[in-house]
């Protein structure tokens, strides 16, 4: 078994990274996907109650409750996968981080994603999710939540980094590289080199992304 963790601030790439996965066949872990999952066990709106819900399932079961909550998902996904390799979208913490290194092991890998605040704001802004995406100031105040729950801490320990400053096509071929996969999504040791050429730079800006 393969396991990728992710980890970045909002806006830098995670969500491409995770569709350049999916597009290769490896599938994906969303750890979010368990928090949304216990709102609604409890009759609450995901997109409402998300925050508290997370922090009351720390509360409740230990700091590591959502990384806890996750592993089966995990192991599970391992099993159907042909390429034996998972990606986890989303850590946040480095109790997280220790969860997944004390259940895996060598098997597991923490990837990285950086990108500058300005760069991460103007693609949420592009994105628009929801209104949030475009106030500057709320977006400090996430990535200083983020921060304070340690994921600045999370970041500096990653086994491998992406930098996600260039253009899609660059940051595409660097997620398929990291993972172990040509263009194609064929294993990198069975295919060519990816010569995907590089896209306009303009179109990095129109990626997909980004939490």
């Amino acid at each position: 078994m393969n396991v990728i963790g992710t980890v970045g601030l909002p806006g830098s790439g995670k969500g491409e990274a995770a569709n350049v996965a999916a597009e290769a066949g490896i599938p994906v872990v969303v750890m979010g996907d368990v928090i949304r999952a216990a709102c609604r066990r409890r009759g609450l709106d995901p997109a409402e109650h998300h925050g508290r819900i997370a922090g009351a399932l720390r509360e409740e079961e230990g700091d590591d409750a959502i990384a806890a909550r996750t592993l089966p998902l995990i192991r599970e996904a391992a099993a159907e996968s042909e390429r034996g390799t998972v990606l986890v979208d989303g850590l946040r913490s480095t109790v997280e981080l220790e969860r997944f290194r004390e259940a895996f092991g060598d098997d597991f890998t923490l990837v990285a994603v950086r990108a500058p605040f300005e760069l991460r704001a103007e693609r949420l802004d592009e994105r628009g999710r929801d209104d949030s995406d475009s106030d500057l100031e709320a977006l400090r105040e996430r990535d200083a939540r983020e921060i304070d729950l340690g994921l600045g801490e999370t970041l500096d320990r990653a086994d491998v980094e992406i930098d996600n400053t260039g253009t899609l096509a660059a940051f595409r071929r660097r997620v398929r590289e990291v993972l172990g996969v040509a263009a194609g999504g064929e294993n990198v040791a069975d295919a060519g080199a990816d010569t995907d050429p590089d896209a306009d730079p303009a179109a990095a800006n129109a990626r997909g992304d980004g939490s």
